[in-house]
């Protein structure tokens, strides 16, 4: 039976999801937090996104391999639709999440540290064996009905409702009625051919690795119509 917690990453849950998932194709979206992963941790951004109520499922730092969990698989996430930056500020700008966010009977949302400016699969990817395994385990299709999502700066790409029905790996910037960017012109083929097999138990960070990196000054906290989070 799949885990709906992944094995090995940490858990920094939140008090909020998105509400129950709809059912159809299931799903997995890759977004970019628009965070210098050297500036930030993963137990910042996490922070961040609990508190402002914008939640996504995994946020992952591609270049050390630390990885936290928000959400179980089976709930929705709620970063679709939301501002995707760290920084963005919540007093200013009070936005909801897409309902797409409980489209498919698994939608995945994965949030990166890095920036659609330097795309995340330049990178080492330490950890990528170890969450596609997880996401194999759910029958996710590892395909990319949208193609590549689109570089930095390049115009939008036309969102597709029929390629977001077969389900799969997409961009944010591919999901229908969103306004996402990211994550940039990442190349997919990691993505999709990487062989699980070489996925190694994720190592426990000593404890002042854990809270390494620039803290995040929290803004006002973002009120949301949201459901809690199941225990």
């Amino acid at each position: 039976m799949a885990d709906a917690w992944m094995p090995g990453a940490r858990c920094i849950r939140a008090q909020t999801d998105g509400g129950q998932l709809g059912g159809g194709a299931p799903r997995v979206v890759w977004l970019t937090l628009g965070a210098d992963p050297c500036a930030v941790s993963v137990w910042s951004a996490a922070q961040r996104l609990n508190q402002e109520n914008r939640p996504c499922h995994l946020v992952w730092d591609p270049r050390s391999g630390d990885i936290a969990q928000l959400l179980p698989i089976v709930r929705a996430g709620c970063a679709l639709g939301m501002p995707e930056y760290l920084d963005y500020a919540p007093d200013r700008l009070q936005p909801s999440p897409s309902a797409v966010n409980r489209e498919g009977r698994l939608c995945v949302q994965i949030g990166v540290l890095g920036t659609p400016r330097e795309p995340f699969t330049s990178f080492q990817m330490i950890g990528l064996a170890a969450i596609l395994g997880w996401l194999d385990s759910w029958q996710i299709p590892r395909r990319w009905p949208a193609g590549p999502p689109a570089p930095f700066r390049q115009l939008a790409r036309p969102r597709s409702r029929a390629q977001w029905a077969r389900g799969g790996h997409y961009g944010a910037s591919q999901v229908p009625e969103c306004d996402n960017l990211g994550p940039g012109g990442i190349d997919i083929e990691p993505l999709t051919r990487l062989d699980v097999g070489i996925a190694r138990e994720l190592p426990a960070l000593p404890e002042p690795a854990r809270t390494n990196g620039s803290p995040i000054r929290l803004g006002a906290r973002a009120t949301h119509e949201l459901r809690a989070a199941a225990v």
